[in-house]
């Protein structure tokens, strides 16, 4: 389909962070989209300002308690109401769908995922989880069912964007681009103090809570690194991350020849939302533009892996494949999430996922109904973990 023509945008996560910006460049261009579907977990308030807003075809939530009081709240709205996992998995298969962002954060957001690749569709991949989870399944049946995944992370846009006109066996590394989060500088003795406060303040980029606490850690960098394997068919030891807090440069590709290209612009996830959805063209965006003599540098340094060791337990999952990458995934969520509680110390998240890991019986070649199991135990045995462990506040 050309950019001229309308296309039929579904958004799964449509109240997150990704979900909003989204619905942001849909509305930038009623002539160029139409909004399909929009989904939640929970957030029924927020579906309902945004049905009422943007006027999707039709909404669903995946908590019966928040698909009730939709109903309640919206009682006028004319288009499907779905409820359950089966409701954003009807959602994101449905054969009117042109692209669908896949948004929803963590685990959730596989099964529809799934779902949209089954259908054939163009998908916007913000989910990362997926991958990193079960790459090993959705990739093989994105080219069975002619689906297409298209990076949404900056970092994987990057790439994708200097990939253009390329070929793939020119390529010789990939060169992910980390801010190194608020903490790059700390020591591993005052990062014995650091709060759940501290951490949320992501010093660039304004995201969802789990995300910008998986940047604090750097696992979002290990997630990424499992994802681009997935994504562009490189194996990790092809795969490098550097810190640069500037996040200007949001990725490169070095090639055979030595030649580095690096895709720049301002900290922000409209250019690459709106890249997913208008891919392989380009639409105008009305935004601040890069001044690089105002920026003045532009720095680099490898990442420290012992006062950071979940970037260091990614590769090595990548590196065992299998189950791994659905147990550091589900254990890094339930981590996560604790110490946002504060019920687990900052540190204590790495300690997690690394007991999780040596815990949970490797499995070399998960199904999809398997990496659903493993992702449950996972859970199961990370929380048992943080309730005994000596580092729970």
């Amino acid at each position: 389909m050309s950019i001229e023509a309308c296309r039929n945008v579904t958004i799964l996560g449509s109240t997150g962070s990704i979900g909003t910006q989204g619905l942001d460049i849909v509305a930038r261009a009623p002539s160029r989209f139409s909004l399909r579907w929009i989904t939640c977990n929970s957030r029924w308030q927020d579906l309902v300002e945004q049905a009422k807003r943007y006027k999707p075809y039709g909404v669903a939530l995946r908590e019966e308690l928040a698909w009730r009081m939709f109903r309640e709240a919206f009682p006028t709205f004319s288009g499907p109401v779905l409820c359950g996992d089966e409701g954003i998995c009807e959602a994101a298969a449905d054969t009117d769908n042109d692209v669908v962002l896949s948004a929803m954060v963590g685990f959730s957001g596989v099964q529809p995922t799934m779902a949209a690749i089954r259908a054939g569709h163009v998908i916007g991949l913000a989910n990362k989880e997926s991958l990193v989870s079960a790459g090993a399944v959705l990739v093989p049946a994105a080219s069975q069912h002619g689906a297409t995944l298209i990076a949404v992370d900056s970092e994987h846009s990057a790439i994708l964007q200097c990939l253009v006109g390329e070929r793939a066996e020119d390529v010789s590394k990939l060169i992910i681009t980390a801010s190194g989060g608020p903490f790059r500088s700390l020591s591993s003795v005052e990062m014995e103090t650091v709060t759940p406060a501290m951490a949320l303040k992501h010093p660039n980029w304004t995201m969802g809570a789990k995300i910008t606490i998986d940047s604090a850690t750097l696992m979002n960098k290990g997630f990424e690194v499992i994802e681009a394997r997935w994504l562009f068919d490189l194996p990790g030891e092809k795969i490098d991350v550097v810190i640069h807090p500037q996040s200007i440069v949001h990725s490169m590709v070095e090639f055979v020849d030595g030649s580095v290209k690096a895709q720049m612009g301002l900290p922000t996830m409209l250019v690459p939302i709106q890249y997913a959805l208008t891919y392989p063209n380009r639409m105008p965006l009305t935004l601040p533009r890069l001044d690089l003599a105002s920026v003045k540098e532009l720095t680099f340094e490898a990442p420290d892996l012992d006062r950071f060791p979940c970037l260091r337990m990614a590769y090595n999952a990548l590196e065992v494949g299998g189950s791994a990458g659905a147990v550091i995934n589900a254990a890094n969520e339930v981590a996560v999430a604790s110490f946002l509680a504060g019920e687990l110390s900052y540190l204590g998240i790495a300690r997690t996922i690394e007991w999780t890991l040596d815990y949970i019986e490797h499995v070399s070649h998960p199904s999809l109904d398997d990496v659903v199991s493993i992702d449950a135990e996972s859970r199961r045995r990370a929380s048992e973990y943080i309730i005994g462990t000596q580092w729970k506040n």
